[in-house]
């Protein structure tokens, strides 16, 4: 099989790419969760071939889509898709984690999704590792742009537990796991790349 195409995937991963080689670590392990298509961790291993790169996702149909890139592609530094819900504790990660990159989701979830990446990514992670989401936002309870305010009430539309989740909401709930926001990067099409960083010790946190 041959994996899935999103247009959307195939836009946004060379911005993406650009934000990640800035923040992700030298060495390491990156688990990528709710990876979808498999577009986004085949350009991401083939650039950054000195990381370990873990995809995931929650969809059979997804996973399936993930293994047919890599089977084309046969990268090295990319292990098979993990079947994984951020909600399910522990997460099935059999290696030390150093990054964790999830592409929106959060907006495509219930809101318990978010708190549940962040208690996770504070068990999973090392000291000073990166939780890296992109995604549309508000801030300060406003949209950013006509298209994100759109694009929220089709998602409301589709499942009430669903919508562009407030930044400072975001950033409060990783502060509670023992997270730092680094940065926040402006990105095409109305987008934004968040940044965070594990505090030492964090494992005590929240």
């Amino acid at each position: 099989m041959t994996g899935l195409f999103a247009p959307a995937a195939e836009r946004n991963k060379g911005p993406i790419l650009d934000v990640l080689q800035r923040f992700l670590p030298p060495v390491g392990a990156v688990l990528e969760i709710a990876s979808g298509t498999g577009q986004h961790v085949v350009h991401f291993a083939r650039r950054l071939e000195h990381l370990t790169w873990i995809p995931s996702d929650v969809s059979a149909d997804a996973r399936r889509s993930i293994q047919g890139w890599l089977s084309a592609e046969r990268l090295p530094n990319v292990r098979a898709p993990l079947e994984l819900d951020v909600r399910d504790r522990p997460w099935p990660v059999d290696i030390d984690l150093n990054a964790i990159v999830c592409i929106n989701l959060i907006h495509i979830a219930p809101w318990s999704v978010t708190p549940a990446l962040f208690a996770g990514a504070r068990d999973e992670l090392a000291d000073q590792g990166v939780v890296y989401l992109y995604g549309p936002y508000k801030q300060q309870g406003r949209h950013t742009a006509p298209s994100n305010e759109a694009f929220d009430r089709s998602l409301r539309a589709q499942d009430p537990d669903w919508g562009v989740r407030n930044l400072e909401d975001v950033v409060e709930t990783a502060r509670t796991a023992g997270f730092d926001h680094v940065e926040a990067v402006n990105m095409p099409a109305n987008n934004l790349s968040l940044i965070f960083r594990k505090r030492p010790h964090a494992q005590n946190a929240g």
